[in-house]
């Protein structure tokens, strides 16, 4: 078994086959209390994307966590090919797994085509480049002197390199004033291969690891103790160029509301030219722990 993250990575997201629209991931055994939901969406995302001629690339896709999956357990992915248009597919996907549904995704698929036009608002605000920034691990030993032996497995295990763009947040002092926002640069930590699904599933995973970090921002630090749990409810994501997930891309979240329990964090995904190459919206479940 490889003990490189990123083909680890890899690895998760290549599924076993087992009938013409039926698949099968694995959910490694961590030490979480649920199966990390970027991971399902990734998996889906693959299932439908291998039903297709490949032809076509994802161009959104919605979806809904329904209920926690259990570390160590497979998850069955079944597609159902809704639309084979002349310029769409159209696939919906549920994710199964000891015989309850877990997940369920909507991905289209856009045959590739020049349009009349283009545009694109820029980026919000000037940002440092990546490679200046301290990675979290970096950030986390220099407040704590050394990684307790969890962050250091998960450090380990960690498939992209994180770096938040604002330097992380210990107490409450630091989050005085604090709107919600949150920027990040991110990259796979090694070479993902040629395959333009494989990297569309990888950004997916990444896009659902620091998204809700936007709506706790004004409330409690990032790091140290938690005052609450949070859950994602569901997902929608826009491809609008191609990338690739092994190359740095930015990251930038915000939430322009939470009430009622449940918080809406939107990113943009930018890469190093500044270029929109995907726009992402969710919704977390917040209660105190």
């Amino acid at each position: 078994m490889t003990t490189n993250p990123a083909e680890r990575l890899v690895d998760l997201l290549d599924l076993e086959q087992v009938e013409v629209n039926i698949f099968r991931g694995r959910s490694p055994q961590e030490s979480l209390q649920r199966v990390f939901g970027g991971q399902v969406a990734g998996q889906a995302l693959v299932a439908a994307g291998r039903t297709t001629d490949g032809e076509r690339p994802v161009h959104s896709l919605h979806a809904y966590f329904l209920r926690p999956g259990r570390p160590g357990v497979p998850i069955v992915y079944q597609v159902e090919r809704v639309r084979d248009g002349r310029s769409f597919t159209t696939r919906r996907v549920t994710a199964v797994q000891q015989g309850r549904t877990i997940f369920n995704l909507t991905a289209s698929f856009h045959k590739p085509e020049e349009g009349p036009f283009e545009h694109q608002l820029p980026p919000a605000r000037e940002v440092p480049e990546p490679e200046s920034l301290p990675t979290v691990t970096e950030e986390i030993r220099e407040h704590l002197g050394e990684l307790p032996e969890r962050l250091e497995r998960m450090a380990r295990r960690q498939p992209f390199d994180i770096r938040y763009v604002d330097r992380l947040r210990w107490n409450t002092e630091e989050i005085q004033g604090a709107e919600p926002r949150s920027a990040v640069w991110m990259r796979a930590v090694g070479p993902l291969g040629d395959d333009p699904l494989v990297h569309t599933c990888a950004l997916t995973y990444a896009s659902d690891m620091t998204l809700l970090d936007a709506v706790r921002i004004p409330v409690e630090p990032l790091w140290g103790a938690r005052n609450f749990d949070m859950a994602s409810l569901d997902h929608a994501m826009w491809f609008h160029r191609p990338f690739r997930a092994d190359e740095w891309f930015l990251y930038d979240q915000e939430s322009p509301v939470a009430t009622g329990g449940r918080g809406l964090a939107r990113g943009r995904i930018y890469d190093v030219r500044g270029r929109l190459l995907v726009s992402v919206v969710q919704e977390g479940l917040f209660r105190t722990l």
